[in-house]
């Protein structure tokens, strides 16, 4: 493939906001509040506890004192630190046809990166190839957005062909290790941020212990890139197949329906164990494939937004809560130095 097949990150840059952007701002009529939202800290007024409210804002001397939940409501602080992990791993640079989990990557980070620093906020990344190589403090500037994508097409070591493994033999070493990203990013993001992890999660595992912990600092998206052809094995007959990530190369017959049903099998488990990994570390989840139109992804990530506004956090309503309502005005309200009654 030339160079010219291949735009610069500010051609791709300039037709995403003629694109994409364009139509994402009229879509959305300017409502940038479902897509991001800053914290705060300042207390500006109580009011009754509503279905869905975040149980940590429950005030709980003036809930003993009225004999009825109270939250708090903050101020909200409106800048906003957005932070994008990046697995930029041999698998990443997959695609079945015309575009790549790369291409795919570059652009919804670009058209993200943008909606979010033309409102005056910042966005930094940590990008991971076979190891983290890289990290782009946080910034507010076209200019910024473009250094993040010239990062992210900046070419990588691949692993060399270790050649046809034997018969039993264990596979070459090596790998992606997300964990690594994951533990790096804890460490780095500090204030309480938007996370973005943008990877295909194929990783050894171990990432998600990691990812738990910092969706319970942060507040985290896991954008998962995955190609329709990773599912299923087309008939192509005797092949090499090589391991993007470690350089092992096999000899398969394609062409034997048990072969293709056993990989279509395997793939089914693998995905079934990654959907559930993915729901029980508390991030939200967008998919993002390869045949997948970009704008409608991310109308299905404000959509992802627009929801967790209203749920914030729990959807029940608090044990302790429960109890003293349907017991009535007169059992007393619960005290704040219960511990079964009052959250740590």
């Amino acid at each position: 493939m030339t160079s010219a097949a291949a735009p610069t990150s500010d051609q791709l840059l300039r037709r995403l906001e003629w694109t994409v952007l364009r139509r994402l701002d009229g879509l959305l009529q300017g409502d940038y509040r479902t897509v991001y939202r800053g914290g705060g800290i300042d207390l500006a007024d109580l009011r009754e506890y509503q279905h869905a409210d975040d149980v940590r804002h429950i005030d709980w001397n003036v809930t003993a004192r009225l004999q009825a939940p109270y939250v708090r409501q903050f101020v909200e602080d409106r800048d906003l630190t957005a932070w994008f992990l990046l697995d930029l791993s041999g698998s990443i640079d997959f695609g079945s046809a015309d575009v790549t989990k790369l291409a795919v990557s570059a652009g919804f980070v670009a058209t993200l990166a943008r909606v979010i620093t033309r409102h005056g906020n910042r966005v930094g990344a940590i990008t991971y190839g076979t190891r983290v190589d890289g990290v782009i403090p946080p910034g507010a500037t076209r200019l910024h957005v473009l250094r993040l994508l010239e990062q992210m097409r900046r070419p990588r070591p691949r692993p060399q062909p270790v050649g046809k493994a034997a018969r039993g033999a264990p596979p070459p070493a090596g790998g992606t290790q997300l964990a690594d990203l994951l533990e790096t990013a804890a460490g780095i993001v500090r204030r309480r941020s938007l996370v973005f992890v943008v990877s295909d999660f194929i990783s050894r595992p171990g990432w998600e212990a990691a990812l738990a912990r910092l969706a319970r600092r942060h507040e985290v998206v896991a954008v998962r890139l995955f190609d329709p052809a990773e599912m299923a094995l087309p008939d192509v007959g005797l092949v090499t197949v090589e391991d993007a990530e470690t350089g092992e190369q096999l000899f398969i017959d394609a062409a034997d329906p048990g072969f293709r049903e056993r990989y279509h099998a395997i793939a089914e488990a693998e995905e079934a164990r990654l959907v559930e990994s993915l729901g029980q570390s508390g991030a939200d989840i967008l998919e993002l494939a390869t045949d997948d139109d970009l704008l409608e992804s991310l109308l299905r990530y404000v959509d992802l937004r627009r929801q967790r506004a209203r749920r914030k956090a729990s959807p029940r309503f608090p044990a302790a809560l429960r109890r003293a309502r349907s017991a009535g005005p007169d059992a007393g309200a619960p005290s704040v130095t219960d511990p079964v009654q009052a959250p740590a």
